[in-house]
């Protein structure tokens, strides 16, 4: 097996990693009944995930009637946090071919990461119920480094390559929060077509797009391929931590 041209490959969550578009929308749709407005369906769910709970749950008020007052989204946000901590993954799985994918990479020496907008402990219980937790070398979340460090600023990628230390890394998202968190961070970005895309896959601004996750290391394998020796890579070494950078 020729060597692998990336070290490190971190991965956004919900809509890349896992579909977890049915315990999302019960828990919007919890938040919803309480303030009467009408059910959203999966597939709206799907437009509403990237930036978080509270714009998640923004945009489907906005999209059922209109933006209620602060304090109001602030005691629907807390109810549909509760509701989604206590029914986490009821429905949410890996999408297809993602152990494979898993599996795959680890027998390379591949260090696997979880960057995501989502709070940290409800993505390591999505591990922990799954099974998965030993999979990755770390997982941040988008209140790791407190607020406003959130993809799209690259911070919370810097964090991922300071964790995993050395090596050339790349990451893989579904949504423009991803593609702009990873040019940001200097880091090659593979795109997800099956995730929540916030826009058309091809404008997403990724350097490399798969339809399903058998094609995830073909498609690094290429970039590492293009990119060649003499191309730049986001890289860290131990002795030289990449920044926290806004």
């Amino acid at each position: 097996m020729s060597e692998f041209p990336f070290q490190i490959v971190g991965f956004d969550l919900d809509g890349t990693l896992v579909d977890s578009a049915g315990d999302l929308g019960n828990a919007v749709n919890h938040a919803l009944a309480m303030e009467g407005r009408r059910h959203v369906s999966t597939d709206e769910v799907r437009h509403f995930v990237g930036a978080g709970a509270r714009k998640m749950l923004a945009k489907a008020l906005a999209a059922t009637g209109g933006p209620v007052e602060n304090t109001r989204l602030e005691q629907l946000h807390d109810a549909l946090l509760g509701y989604y901590e206590a029914h986490i993954a009821v429905e949410t799985r890996l999408y297809p071919g993602g152990e494979a994918m898993l599996n795959g990479l680890a027998a390379r020496g591949v260090k696997i990461a979880v960057v995501t907008n989502k709070l940290e402990r409800f993505a390591r219980a999505i591990f922990h119920q799954l099974g998965l937790t030993d999979r990755f070398v770390t997982v941040i979340g988008g209140d790791t480094l407190g607020p406003g460090r959130a993809k799209p600023q690259p911070d919370l990628l810097n964090l991922m390559l300071e964790r995993c230390g050395a090596g050339r890394a790349a990451y893989v998202g579904d949504t423009t929060y991803d593609t702009r968190a990873a040019r940001a961070a200097g880091l090659p970005c593979v795109a997800v077509s099956f995730g929540f895309n916030d826009k058309p896959i091809a404008d997403l601004g990724a350097e490399a797009v798969i339809d399903h996750f058998d094609e995830l290391i073909p498609a690094l394998e290429r970039l590492g391929a293009q990119r060649g020796s003499g191309t730049s890579f986001a890289s860290t070494s131990t002795s030289s931590p990449a920044s926290g950078a806004r």
